[in-house]
């Protein structure tokens, strides 16, 4: 067997080296901080829900609505929550999209995830109307991003799991996003037909929330740890 050139080497050894992401703050490379903006995201937004509904007189976490929060005293926190939510999935979606073996849908799938942070931000910009008052486009456009958002998320979420099942870091995860995305679908299918005046509507829509946010929250650490092992 010949022997391969020296300059061939050196430049195998540079091209592996440019493969791996650099360390940018202490063990976390560009991916790791990807992933942090997922994992953070979730808590952002739990916190600033229950600060604002626990510091509203007369606000119950079970009976109302998660937009009608917005309209309270410290609404703005419940804002501040939703805008960092989904700037934060934003950010961390470009991480799946560089961390998992794409197959079919996978490119689909991301961009609908995008468009999922995007109308995160868009729910946390718009107030909702008060209920009795008169339409606004301010608050259509929070009712539509919302229907919008939690329509695209099942869907998304069903067009990955084809590359989750393919790639062998993220296959042991297939199952549980294939039932994430079906719950979602059968929430938001049964929200249709439930009244806003529904004793415990705003539980129903937290338990929608949760298994969405839940998700990223399940992907991100994953994504984190994929990270750490590389380096």
């Amino acid at each position: 067997m010949g022997t391969k050139p020296l300059h061939y080497l050196n430049r195998t050894i540079i091209v592996y080296h440019k493969s791996r992401p650099r360390s940018i703050l202490g063990p976390l490379n560009v991916y790791g901080i990807l992933a942090l903006a997922g994992v953070v995201g979730p808590f952002v937004l739990i916190c600033a829900d229950l600060t604002a509904a626990l510091s509203a007189p007369g606000y119950n976490l079970i009976r109302d609505s998660i937009s009608s929060l917005a309209l309270a005293p410290m609404g703005w926190l419940q804002t501040i929550g939703f805008l960092a939510v989904g700037l934060l999935t934003e950010i961390f979606v470009a991480g799946l999209l560089f961390n998992i073996r794409g197959g079919r849908g996978f490119k689909l799938s991301i961009g609908l995830l995008v468009c999922f942070g995007f109308g995160l931000l868009l729910i946390g910009a718009f107030r909702t109307d008060p209920v009795g008052a008169p339409h606004t486009i301010e608050g259509t456009i929070h009712s539509v991003t919302a229907t919008t958002v939690f329509w695209l998320f099942p869907i998304a979420v069903l067009l990955l799991t084809p590359s989750l099942r393919s790639d062998s870091y993220w296959k042991d995860i297939y199952v549980y996003t294939v039932v994430t995305s079906v719950l979602a679908l059968a929430l938001i299918t049964g929200r249709v037909g439930l009244p806003a005046q529904l004793s415990w509507f705003g539980l129903y829509e937290r338990i929608l929330v949760a298994n969405m946010i839940i998700w990223v929250e399940v992907m991100a650490v994953r994504l984190l740890r994929l990270s750490l092992s590389r380096e």
